[in-house]
């Protein structure tokens, strides 16, 4: 914007000399990043109030060098968009799989990025095996998964989403009737001891959507971490997914809201912030959010969904703060000269997914019938929100062994893939490919594997096709 005014990187180099000087006299430490950066970058510019400025990455697109660049010059925090999912990182149970969530950690760490962990146990995206398990073999398999994912990635993971859309929404402040939650009350609490014993060190964190401002559904949430905090479960932090539009606004209390949560002592984090819209209105919903973050001492750091608006789950509202071609909206000078005008707040512990209108509660369509044959056989099941779907595939072989096999599943019209795994895809519009990858090319005869895959528009209803070899 070419009125854009100048940032004041004086005045807070010059405080921030005062704030190091003062609490180092205190005996404690203060983390600044150089303040020569401070104006040019989202990470640069929030580092020096204390804060990080990260962004979700889907491993397939850092290929993308457009893509790329704009993560590994703006953002110095990482969260995986769905490749540390349980569907995606044990696929089959007791044999997990992390090639792609490898892949971001070490892209992230190679350009010293720290990595948020999503999800370790969640509802949705979780594999058909889970599904089909209850009670007290459902409840060992989650803490098993929780242990063996935190344990894998052990001093790598800044904070984790430990439960990710526990609660229901609506005005009765209910848990959401799931099958984790139908393996007894106190699975929250168990999955957050798990995650800490596993990784001492990992900030521990629950995740909602559609608690941004005070209502039954936070109030819920608050309650809940209250209690943790008062019978020392082991949790240090709440994320505050943020996804905004016309229909589900930036609401007046907004920091309010993040305050009460931080007067108990925890960290609250923005985790993934999206707003439809475009020009001056985005623009300032863009720096009401920020500026309540950077108000609130213990709200440690934001996280935009995506990198460009084609990237976006919700893409058709151009919600992100660079463009298709990866140019720099209205939104991203504002959002950066909040940053910079934004004072010199230090958290007192540095830093070390839907709205109303979208997939508040997934609707979920039962999985096609399959062919019948002797090769392989695939089923689909959405769940489906309006403007986007993730879809699970569940390939099953036949009366003999399957050493290879391909899906191919067509698209409705103005429907697209985004991201996947499990699967190599070729395309990602029409009829869409899916190969196998090295790791789950062999299924045994009358066995099953899954790979998953989100895409915006309409999700398939047509029956996949299989290929055996």
């Amino acid at each position: 914007m070419s009125d854009r005014p100048v940032p004041r990187r004086p005045r807070l180099r010059t405080t921030l000399t005062l704030l190091a000087a003062s609490v180092a006299a205190g005996g404690l430490s203060l983390f600044v990043a150089p303040s020569a950066d401070a104006a040019t970058t989202l990470g640069a510019s929030a580092a020096a109030t204390g804060r990080y400025f990260g962004a979700a990455v889907a491993a397939y697109k850092l290929s993308d060098t457009v893509y790329a660049g704009i993560l590994d010059r703006e953002f110095n925090m990482v969260t995986p968009e769905n490749e540390m999912k349980w569907d995606a990182t044990e696929p089959s149970q007791g044999s997990f799989s992390y090639g792609s969530a490898d892949q971001i950690v070490n892209h992230a760490t190679s350009h010293s990025q720290r990595i948020r962990g999503h999800a370790l146990a969640w509802h949705s995206q979780q594999p058909g095996w889970a599904q089909s398990l209850s009670g007290t073999a459902l409840r060992s398999a989650m803490l098993n998964h929780v242990t063996q994912v935190a344990t894998h990635y052990k001093g790598k993971i800044y904070a984790w989403d430990v439960v990710n859309e526990a609660f229901a929404d609506g005005s009765t402040g209910a848990r959401r009737d799931s099958n984790l939650q139908r393996t007894g009350n106190d699975w929250i609490e168990a999955a957050f001891r798990a995650a800490r014993t596993a990784d001492p060190a990992a900030k521990l964190c629950y995740n909602d959507y559609n608690t941004d401002g005070q209502n039954a559904k936070s109030n819920a949430v608050f309650a809940m971490v209250s209690d943790f905090k008062a019978r020392g479960v082991p949790i240090d932090c709440v994320g505050f997914q943020s996804h905004f539009n016309a229909q589900s606004p930036v609401p007046s209390d907004y920091q309010a809201n993040l305050q009460r949560f931080a007067n108990l002592g925890l960290d609250v984090q923005v985790t993934e912030l999206d707003i439809e819209g475009s020009g001056a209105t985005q623009a300032t919903n863009y720096g009401r959010v920020v500026q309540a973050c950077l108000a609130v001492t213990r709200c440690t750091g934001i996280t935009v969904w995506g990198i460009r608006d084609t990237d976006s789950w919700r893409a058709s509202g151009t919600p992100l703060l660079f463009d298709g071609n990866g140019n720099k909206k209205a939104a991203y000078t504002t959002t950066l000269d909040t940053l910079n005008g934004g004072g010199t707040t230090v958290p007192t512990t540095p830093p070390t997914t839907p709205p109303t209108t979208g997939p508040t509660t997934p609707p979920t369509t039962g999985p096609t019938t399959p062919p019948a044959g002797t090769g392989c056989s695939a089923t689909v099941t959405l769940n489906q929100w309006t403007g986007g779907f993730t879809a699970t595939v569940r390939v099953t072989a036949g009366s003999v062994q399957v050493n290879g096999w391909a899906v191919t599943l067509t698209l409705p019209s103005g429907a697209a893939v985004t991201n996947a795994w499990n699967a190599q895809n070729s395309g990602t519009t029409g009829a869409v490919r899916f190969a196998n990858v090295s790791y789950n090319a062999q299924i045994a005869a009358g066995s099953s594997t899954e790979f998953g895959f989100q895409g915006t528009g309409t999700g398939p209803t047509a029956t996949p096709v299989c290929a055996a070899s």
